[in-house]
């Protein structure tokens, strides 16, 4: 009677034991989102966290916003290394944010294990429209020219000292051996409206944001950011085809805390690519002008190591800095 007593006790210890890690296997994935809900990152998070349901299982968004991203990449650093936290890892959180802020909570060179790239949205160099007739200025080459022959009446628009605008308008100044007179604003809307209203010459703007008033001919497209020509906008050329080597875009990809296994980054990496490959997502993404990018993780993580590099140079020039 004892044997079959101490039999069943360890069957049933077996049987607790397999329930348990059945529910630990079940238990949703988090996805920290750095930013507000309904942006177009939440909204490409959300469409991912759907596809990948099959092979993952239920995926959360949680979004934690504030202080440049920085707090939700904070968040996603310090979880527990077992791949049932992941986060988005950003232009700004992961390449602007460690030079622009004077304090970081995060390393973003080692806190934290790359999965995937996930999107690639350009910028797109922007000019009133009536302006830009005015002036006559067709092209890039134009607005270089102008700037030249007219040294400090040009000036430019951003949503904020450190922000994308601000910092590919002083890479483009740099390059182009121009000046011109940065007016920062609260933000990207107020920003595209200083534009629009003609209180700026031109703009550095997200694609997304600037494409309804491009198409409807209130602004002017001049030239993409990219590398190469957008294939929302394939007649607009690159401002690289004048200035070799300008690539400036807004990014964002899939990142897990420092020390997850190598075999659960792989199992994300797999499902993660799988999603992003799929005519259906890439239909999604197209509404947001954002193109999909899958990456191997050393694919992603020597491209994040890159971007840090790169911006430390353009942050540095600009002097911007937040307390």
């Amino acid at each position: 009677m004892k044997a079959r007593h101490f039999l069943l006790t360890l069957l049933s210890a077996a049987a607790l034991l397999a329930t348990g890690q059945a529910n630990a296997q079940q238990r949703p994935i988090r996805l920290i989102v750095p930013y507000a809900a309904g942006g177009p990152i939440d909204v490409t998070a959300r469409v991912l966290a759907e596809r990948v349901k099959d092979s993952l299982g239920t995926v959360i968004i949680d979004n934690k916003p504030g202080a440049g991203g920085n707090i939700g990449a904070d968040a996603v650093a310090k979880a527990a290394p077992d791949g049932l936290t992941i986060g988005i890892a950003a232009t700004a959180t992961n390449a602007v944010n460690p030079w622009l802020y004077a304090r970081m909570p995060f390393n973003a060179a080692t806190d934290f294990a790359p999965v995937t790239q996930m999107v690639r949205v350009p910028n797109v160099l922007v000019m009133n429209a009536e302006t830009a007739q005015r002036l006559k200025i067709n092209t890039l080459a134009d607005l270089i020219a102008y700037g030249k022959a007219n040294p400090g009446k040009l000036n430019y628009g951003s949503g904020g000292n450190g922000s994308a605008g601000h910092l590919a308008g002083e890479m483009f100044k740099k390059e182009a051996g121009i000046f011109a007179v940065h007016i920062p604003y609260n933000g990207g809307n107020p920003a595209q409206l200083a534009l629009l209203s003609g209180q700026v010459d031109f703009n550095f703007d997200n694609l997304a944001t600037a494409a309804p008033n491009i198409r409807s001919g209130k602004l002017k497209a001049i030239a993409v950011t990219t590398a190469q020509r957008s294939a929302a906008l394939p007649e607009v050329p690159t401002v690289a085809a004048t200035l070799k080597g300008f690539s400036i875009d807004t990014w964002w990809g899939l990142v897990a805390p420092a020390g997850t296994p190598p075999e659960v980054v792989a199992k994300l990496n797999h499902a993660f690519v799988a999603a992003l490959d799929s005519p259906d997502t890439r239909t999604r993404f197209a509404t947001l002008l954002a193109e999909p990018v899958a990456s191997t993780p050393d694919q992603f993580g020597a491209f994040m190591k890159s971007e840090l590099a790169k911006y430390e140079k353009v942050v540095k020039a600009t002097g911007a800095k937040v307390d």
